[in-house]
């Protein structure tokens, strides 16, 4: 993991002073990389009889489709409110200044399905919060685990996620 990892460039003081912004970009640039991102996260469901991997917008959808072609299962995205064209269920959720909502189609698993979670970066929690929140109250379908590519340790956003499997390739 260590090679992956070392793939994750460091911006500092952006998008403000004080913040080290984990960029994902030269990971996604190197083919070798991400091909050994997406075999790691492959490697560990390959025996789950994962349904469907869900992406959350926005860079959540790139390993989704990548890892849900790897297991030959399908995928789904999470948006924003107001992206998604058909029906929707909607969850919202607090953030430190005001709420937000992410949006999944009404019709997007059938009963019993195993689903896979996938986001980049797992910082505070609250937007896999409330997509777990989200599927589950809405869909009778199994959430099998979160998957991050980064963890954020100092963040604490797995202490939202009681209850769920979680997983990281990357915990900094």
């Amino acid at each position: 993991m260590k090679k992956i990892s070392d793939g994750i460039r460091t911006i500092p003081d952006f998008p403000k002073l004080g913040i080290e912004f984990k960029d994902i970009t030269t990971l996604l640039s190197d083919g070798e990389l991400f091909r050994m991102t997406i075999d790691a996260f492959a490697e560990r469901h390959k025996d789950q009889r994962i349904d469907m991997v869900v992406g959350i917008e926005a860079r959540g959808f790139i390993f989704a489709s990548a890892l849900a072609y790897a297991l030959g299962a399908g995928t789904c995205l999470v948006r924003k409110p107001g992206k998604l064209p058909h029906a929707v269920h909607r969850e919202s959720y607090e953030l430190e200044y005001g709420t937000d909502a992410v949006e999944i189609h009404n019709d997007a698993f059938e009963p019993g399905q195993r689903i896979l979670i996938i986001d980049d970066i797992l910082a505070t929690g609250g937007t896999v919060a409330a997509t777990a929140r989200l599927i589950s109250s809405h869909f009778d379908v199994e959430i099998v685990e979160l998957n991050f590519l980064l963890e954020l340790g100092f963040l604490n956003g797995r202490d939202k996620l009681d209850g769920y499997k979680v997983f990281s390739l990357v915990e900094s």
